[in-house]
């Protein structure tokens, strides 16, 4: 068989791999295509037939996702194809990318509906909180979304065990007690009112609220996450005012996942109570 060999300067190598120079270069750089001869009094790169398939190999690989580093490792082991578990990994970490392309997709879209609608900035106003009892339940939870179980299922019952009357129409809200942001371990106290206190359980307590005579509030629509933004209009209306803030926050819950199909539809209310320096 002939020892003859074909060899290509790096210049034609890179034009038919469709590959530049430079990147041939930093593979060199890196140990990933080393050309096959250098000549040592020009220092002219040739490069082989074999290594078309290396280059071929190099660039499907990086298309799926494996790094220049991952695939000189594995030409280190004399192999062209990962492994069973290295594709597995790479399909996981497929599943979690996509994922987080799928969030960001819906945070477009939502952008996007929301500038298309054109919606009028929600108006603040002023109101005066009456003196109400409330039946209270305060807790450690994970995320908001604990709510949409906790009320049905923990809260709500036990409230019927106790015996508890509402009156109409229904006043409920949360008060976070954190004194910093906290992405878990959240601690909120869920108020309802009701027509009359009752006997004290393990999980409901029942409190009598004084009565605010000048609460700053708006109206917010939407998911819960972007609270932060109509806050924002908000505490810019009480400080332009002269207002003082003189207690927490409270969030009211007026439609929601309760019975409303698009979060677009959900309706709160944020209340601050302050008063007039």
């Amino acid at each position: 068989m002939s020892e003859y060999k074909i060899k290509f300067k790096i210049g034609e190598f890179s034009r038919l791999n469709r590959v530049t120079v430079k990147t041939l270069r930093y593979y060199e750089e890196i140990g990933l295509l080393v050309p096959y001869e250098t000549d040592e009094w020009t220092g002219y790169r040739y490069y082989s037939v074999e290594q078309f398939q290396q280059v071929n190999t190099i660039i499907y690989l990086k298309q799926l996702g494996f790094s220049l580093e991952e695939i000189r490792d594995l030409f280190a082991t004399g192999r062209h194809t990962p492994s069973l578990a290295a594709i597995e990994a790479k399909i996981r970490q497929c599943e979690g990318e996509q994922k987080q392309l799928q969030r960001r997709y819906n945070e477009l879209n939502s952008l996007a509906k929301s500038l298309q609608k054109e919606k009028k900035m929600e108006k603040v106003f002023i109101k005066s909180l009456p003196a109400i009892i409330v039946a209270s339940h305060r807790r450690i939870i994970n995320g908001y979304r604990e709510l949409f179980d906790l009320c049905p299922k923990i809260i709500g019952p036990e409230m019927e065990r106790l015996g508890c009357t509402c009156p109409e129409p229904g006043y409920c809200y949360t008060i976070e007690h954190n004194k910093e942001y906290n992405e878990s371990n959240i601690d909120i106290e869920y108020c309802e009112s009701v027509n009359e206190k009752r006997e004290d359980s393990e999980l409901i307590r029942f409190k009598e609220i004084p009565a605010v005579p000048i609460a700053v509030c708006i109206k917010h629509r939407g998911g819960y996450e972007t609270f932060p933004q109509t806050f924002a209009q908000l505490f810019e209306f009480v400080e332009q005012n002269g207002y003082k803030i003189i207690d927490s926050p409270r969030f009211s819950y007026i439609d929601g996942i309760w019975n409303k199909e698009s979060e677009e539809e959900w309706l709160s209310e944020i209340e601050i109570p302050v008063s007039i320096d």
